[in-house]
């Protein structure tokens, strides 16, 4: 008779250590998952500040002083008044379309996101250029934030001193195509201790249609807050000498701002029957 006691045994030893190299290389694949995997991140559920990334860092934290770029890009909607000779001047703007509206007593401006109309009131000349002011004083007024919009070249500006005082500058260009000017410049010019914007000096090319050499400046000191940002209150422009500020001209005023997260109705922008467009 044949003895299977030791082939028994053999047999259970061959199994054991086969379930044993089975166990152990389970044991090396999971750890191996878990050293691999990366955790999923919800990022609904996350408050994620995105202008760090897209923006220069200086002019960020110039944003970030008046209020934040994420809190100016939930409002659609911004109103101001300024008093004119003739009476009150009404400009609306739809923040994202920037469609317009200015009220004065005699003309009414629009645009309606294709072409600049005028409707006159009476038979009173309009004595400007309705395609160059349609969107003019928004432009001044919206300042830090208008400078976050899509086209525009960062770089480092050399400060402005001025009384005394050094005022670190960012210089903002255009890339081409951009707007009906591309070739204008700015210069914003901020404080170094509180960040907020002090000065913008600009160039204008509207009609030229070349680059210019003559810097033009405005002062901003006098800021109101609206919805939670620094908007201005009063703008100073400044006479210059050697394309530098030396004493102020004149101020502009701008009373009854308003500034909402709703929409309002495209029919408010859109031409009237009276009204002609401006070529």
């Amino acid at each position: 008779m044949f003895d299977t006691t030791n082939n028994s045994k053999s047999k259970k030893n061959s199994i054991m250590k086969k379930l044993t190299l089975l166990f152990v290389l389970l044991v090396v694949i999971t750890s191996c998952k878990e050293k691999t995997e990366t955790p999923t991140v919800n990022y609904e559920e996350q408050n994620l500040d995105v202008t760090t990334s897209i923006y220069p860092e200086d002019i960020t934290k110039v944003f970030d002083a008046h209020g934040g770029l994420d809190n100016w890009k939930q409002m659609r909607t911004l109103e101001f008044s300024m008093e004119k000779p003739d009476g009150l001047e009404i400009t609306t703007t739809d923040l994202r379309e920037r469609y317009s509206l200015i009220e004065m007593p005699k003309h009414t401006i629009g645009f309606d996101g294709e072409s600049v109309w005028m409707k006159s009131k009476d038979k009173t000349v309009y004595k400007g250029n309705p395609k160059f002011y349609y969107n003019l004083m928004f432009y001044f007024y919206a300042m830090p934030f208008i400078l976050a919009d899509d086209g525009i070249k960062y770089t480092d500006a050399e400060p402005l001193v001025f009384e005394g005082k050094s005022y670190p500058g960012i210089k903002i260009s255009y890339e081409a195509g951009v707007g009906e000017s591309p070739d204008d410049e700015y210069v914003m010019y901020y404080d170094s201790e509180t960040n907020k914007m002090t000065w913008l000096g600009y160039t204008v090319t509207y009609f030229s249609k070349e680059k210019s050499e003559k810097w033009s400046f405005i002062n901003y000191s006098d800021w109101q807050e609206v919805e939670g940002l620094l908007m201005p209150k009063t703008l100073s422009w400044y006479n210059v000498e050697n394309n530098l500020p030396t004493t102020k001209r004149n101020d502009v005023e701008f009373s009854h701002v308003m500034m909402t997260t709703d929409k309002m109705s495209l029919k408010m922008y859109m031409m009237p029957d009276d009204a002609e467009v401006v070529q």
